[in-house]
């Protein structure tokens, strides 16, 4: 795990130069990629050029296609993409892949129409489409048309009860219970969890893995200190106002996702708390808004990019034995979580 942490911690993203150049991800784009004809001043480039020669960072080519491609295709089809930011993370991640390779990807929301579905099957039979990743934005379990056995496919975030294809889903357990064992290793005992909604697998598993972590630390679970959260921040302040007015102040917050620990910060603000002094918090997500926090947030990264990547090595693999296969999801510990 101590590796994970290392690894998340010293990869350079898009995102890390967009903040030491002090400009959107998007201006780093199209800075990187050459848009000449786009209005963006010399010395902003200047500034994105001279982020990525410190940060020493290396696009992941998502920017611009392979000058060839060959005729193979591959079809991505998912149900949401505007609800979440990681939606498009994820299909980066299968861009990538596919164009390292030579190959071109064909995406497509459905918004879950099972008649779109099939007619979208119907076409990339016709067009002999390479594979298939059929995906959705929320971990859960999916029923796939049974068109899709005909074709190479495999689950990008969500999983086929009947076993009948490959998936992929985030390791959630073993990050939640990463994360409270590091708010452990930081001192705290009194550990506070906000969950998400329950009906959500995520949010499940995430509690899961927070309980885990404290019997395995001989620490109680008590039913007080856990509250359930919305996944916004609004439920994160309120949750965090009613655990600090219960009988046992926590020594650290764990919010099952980074809007909430947003709202946990700013109820504490009001209450006079001061996170990473006297107080912890932890978020999980690694979204954007984690490290312009003050101070920065710990947290735990979900890994669609590298989810989405995996899937097209899966497809062009010769070995299509059915796998279902949990990608870790690596800490990155900021300073949030620490405590006086």
């Amino acid at each position: 795990m101590k590796n994970e942490t290392a690894a998340a911690q010293s990869r350079v993203t898009m995102k890390d130069v967009a903040v030491r150049a002090g400009v959107s991800q998007s201006t780093v784009s199209f800075v990187l990629n050459g848009l000449e004809d786009m209005r963006i001043s010399r010395e902003t480039r200047k500034r994105v050029l001279d982020a990525v020669q410190e940060l020493n960072y290396r696009p992941r080519t998502a920017g611009r296609p392979p000058k060839s491609v060959g005729p193979g295709i591959i079809g991505l089809m998912i149900d949401e993409i505007a609800t979440s930011p990681f939606a498009a993370i994820s299909i980066e991640g299968v861009q990538e892949e596919a164009w390292k390779n030579n190959i071109m990807v064909e995406a497509v929301m459905t918004g879950g129409d099972r008649d779109y579905e099939a007619e979208i099957i119907k076409k990339w039979t016709r067009d002999n489409v390479m594979g298939v990743v059929y995906g959705s934005i929320l971990t859960r379990e999916a029923e796939p048309p049974d068109a899709l056995l005909r074709h190479r496919v495999v689950l990008l975030n969500c999983h086929d009860p009947k076993a009948r294809f490959s998936s992929i889903v985030p390791a959630e357990r073993r990050g939640a219970e990463a994360a409270t064992e590091a708010l452990i290793g930081a001192g705290h005992r009194r550990i506070a969890f906000v969950s998400g909604e329950p009906w959500m697998e995520a949010a499940d598993q995430r509690l899961e893995g927070y309980e885990r972590a404290l019997r395995a630390a001989r620490i109680r679970v008590d039913p007080s200190l856990i509250v359930e959260g919305n996944f916004l921040p609004s439920g994160g302040r309120d949750a965090t106002l009613r655990l600090m007015a219960g009988g046992k102040r926590p020594d650290a917050i764990f919010c099952a996702n980074d809007l909430m620990a947003v709202g946990c910060y700013e109820g504490l603000k009001e209450l006079g708390e001061t996170v990473g002094s006297t107080i912890g918090v932890m978020g999980y997500d690694d979204q954007e808004i984690a490290q312009h926090l003050s101070p920065a947030l710990s947290t735990v990264l979900l890994p669609h990019r590298e989810m989405g990547r995996w899937c097209v090595e899966y497809l062009l693999s010769k070995d299509l034995e059915v796998t279902q296969e949990r990608l870790e999801c690596p800490l990155v510990l900021r300073d949030s979580h620490m405590c006086g």
